[in-house]
């Protein structure tokens, strides 16, 4: 694969990267370079996570990256997550495990556990060293990362620990690129201003789009209204059963004409034409016949014209949701322990 074709993999259905330059050149000198993701293990995936950052990973693992995902166990402690119950965090990794691996996830891909990594030689140093090249005022900005606002760093002491730790993962596990959703930024570019004052190798940051929450009002932070597991009837989860899918899809936000902030369309955008490069449109004949949209401005142009009705978009966004669920649902019906562990049922 020429250099080229590898950096628009990097950069394919990505909202930002930091550096283009920088992957140019580390493609250039390194045939394995070490990616990562990270994971706060904090309750059931939903779609905007899993599948958005699933195509990305094989995107890098093709353009020549080793990758690791981190399931941040010590980190959701921190936040508070399953009310500070680790090993019910932890079983939660397990389930991300899984639910990395039943969207195809390539088998190379490592996972390590944040409690693996704080045991190691000069963790905790590192991050004391982070804390003491940060300002206190810089450390509330990324707070963020954690879905908290500036002023919850007063909760309690550990709560500043946090962006220290996420730097210091990144330099343990001597990594090249970060990747993670927008709202991870704060911790990418904490990283990059800290990474010259302590002597750290530099690192690319990959961001990726965050899908909307069903409920809508995305157009004015996207990091806010992000779709979340902590709002269940505005998210779809994995594996979500058909009929909920269509339940959710067909009572969300979805105005006629609007594109902006319109979760419907960025379900389609950021979940299944980067995984399918099609998205079609079933209408009877009366209606326009069926349309087969291969690009998002396609669809998008439809959408605002009024050429394609709210309905049939929900319908064709909800069948072709249920079918990239599809081989999700069958992976936990041969592997249900992880999630029956945790969640009951199964």
């Amino acid at each position: 694969m020429s250099l080229e074709a590898k950096v628009d993999l990097v950069r394919r259905n990505t909202v930002e990267l930091v550096t283009e330059d920088e992957v140019r050149a580390l493609l250039s000198r390194q045939t394995r370079p070490k990616a990562y993701v990270g994971f706060e293990p904090s309750g059931m995936m939903q779609i905007g996570q899993g599948f958005v950052i699933a195509v990305k990973i094989r995107d890098l693992v093709d353009a020549g990256f080793d990758f690791t995902v981190l399931l941040a166990d010590w980190h959701a402690y921190i936040n508070d997550k399953f009310g500070g119950d680790l090993e019910r965090i932890q079983a939660c990794g397990r389930y991300f495990e899984d639910c990395f691996r039943a969207l195809g996830v390539p088998s190379s891909v490592r996972f390590v556990t944040a409690t693996e990594l704080v045991a190691r030689k000069d963790y905790w140093m590192d991050v004391i060293r982070a804390s003491k090249a940060a300002s206190v005022a810089r450390i509330k900005r990324a707070l963020t990362i954690m879905g908290r606002k500036e002023e919850e760093g007063d909760l309690d002491a550990s709560k500043l620990i946090y962006p220290a730790m996420q730097v210091t993962d990144i330099h343990a596990m001597d990594l090249d690129l970060a990747l993670g959703g927008l709202d991870q930024r704060h911790a990418h570019m904490l990283y990059r201003d800290l990474a010259p004052k302590l002597k750290w190798k530099m690192v690319v940051a990959l961001h990726t789009p965050l899908v909307g929450g069903l409920q809508g009002g995305g157009r004015m932070d996207p990091v806010e209204s992000k779709m979340s597991k902590s709002k269940p009837d505005a998210a779809i989860l994995l594996p979500e059963s058909p009929p909920e899918v269509e339940r959710k899809i067909g009572k969300a936000f979805c105005p006629p004409k609007e594109v902006e902030g319109n979760p419907i369309l960025e379900i389609a955008r950021y979940v299944l034409l980067p995984r399918t490069g099609s998205l079609t449109i079933e209408r009877e004949a009366k209606y326009g016949g069926d349309l087969a949209m291969k690009t998002f401005e396609d669809l998008a142009r439809a959408y605002a014209t009024g050429d394609l009705h709210p309905k049939d978009l929900k319908d064709a966004v909800a069948r072709s949701l249920n079918e990239a669920l599809g081989p999700v649902r069958a992976y936990f019906d041969a592997h249900p322990e992880n999630m029956r562990a945790l969640f009951g049922g199964g």
